[in-house]
């Protein structure tokens, strides 16, 4: 995109999609207080298509997850002072290491634990808060070092809004079953239960998910099980974005493409178990505010998210799991039953 020469931003957050998506009000704020500025920002390999039509961005740069020291070397003497500011919203020593080499100001978080060099790579940094501090608030309180005044709003990937033909025309909601990790899932069952009862009600079932075989094989057992319309493997992030903006209801579990529903403004339901929501809860459309909008415990409703928490007095232990691990299962979401997931759909 061409614009005016202004002041040069560079925002990195080498983490996953979720993280990237959370920190597109940090780049839509900047836009708005400067709209001369350049604007870059820097992803791991494999995280720039949450970004696709982002019109606040001017460039997508990638980094790979690892690479051999003359190639990092030579990647971070291209960044050498580039730009006026170097901006992350997450405490990562790469981070903050991209943002000494590339910013003449270099700004971001920091932990308590971060080593003193670490610490001392940002000339401008906040204490990092992993507990009581939505995602989203922590990217606009590195802002807050700038100046620059906050927008909160969460800006998901678009492929054009094109849906697929054999949508045109219906009522349709979206299902995302499978999580990254199987700590995160809710039974198959219920979801091929759910889908039943979306088309007792005259819905179609458009089932979303990426192109990991695992996936798409959980995920067509499903669509053969209920006969919904099975788009796991066959669309990008931002087409699934495009997909989910032309329904009428999206469910799914805590996962980056929750985030996105979120976003579009669409009535969403997050089903949340062992994972923090005063951090991760998806964010919504319209809220605008600077403490999280999800309590540590406890199901709740704000603008267009339902977020459904699974019961226990561990909720939320925020490990991996009950046996701590990312394979494990999670009982809060094997317990989390059908027809709760069915009463906040009929209030959606």
């Amino acid at each position: 995109m061409n614009r005016p020469a202004g002041k040069r931003y560079l925002v990195v957050c080498t983490l996953r999609i979720g993280d990237v998506l959370l920190t597109t009000p940090v780049v839509r704020a900047i836009r708005q207080h400067d709209p001369s500025a350049r604007i870059d920002v820097l992803v791991l390999s494999g995280m720039s298509g949450i970004l696709q039509g982002n019109p606040d961005i001017d460039r997508i740069l990638v980094t790979p997850h690892r690479a051999g020291f003359l190639g990092r070397m030579k990647e971070l003497a291209g960044l050498w002072r580039r730009y006026d500011v170097a901006l992350t919203t997450v405490s990562s020593d790469r981070a903050r290491l991209f943002c000494f080499i590339a910013g003449k100001t270099a700004v971001g978080p920091y932990n308590p634990h971060s080593a003193w060099l670490s610490v001392r790579l940002l000339k401008q940094r906040v204490l990092f808060d992993d507990l009581r501090t939505h995602t989203v608030v922590m990217g606009l309180n590195v802002l807050d070092l700038l100046g620059i005044p906050r927008q909160y709003q969460v800006v998901p990937p678009t492929a054009g809004g094109a849906i697929p033909a054999v949508l045109e025309g219906r009522t349709y909601a979206v299902l995302h079953p499978y999580p990254k990790f199987r700590y995160k899932m809710w039974p198959q069952s219920h979801w091929v239960a759910l889908a039943r009862s979306l088309q007792e009600r005259g819905i179609t079932v458009a089932l979303s998910g990426s192109s990991d075989p695992e996936e798409m094989r959980y995920v067509n057992e499903i669509a053969q099980a209920c006969d919904g319309l099975n788009f796991c493997g066959s669309l990008s992030l931002a087409q699934g974005a495009d997909l989910i903006s032309g329904s009428v209801l999206f469910v799914g579990p805590d996962t980056g493409v929750t985030h996105i529903a979120a976003a579009t403004g669409v009535p969403t339901i997050a089903l949340f178990g062992p994972s923090n929501p005063v951090k991760w809860g998806p964010w919504p459309s319209a809220y605008a505010g600077n403490e999280s909008p999800w309590a540590m415990k406890g199901s709740r409703c704000v603008g267009n998210v339902s977020l459904i928490q699974g019961e226990g007095d561990c909720v939320p232990c925020r490990e991996e799991g009950c046996d701590k691990h990312r394979d494990s299962y999670s009982r809060c979401l094997d317990d989390l039953s059908l027809a709760r997931v069915l009463a906040a759909m009929d209030r959606a």
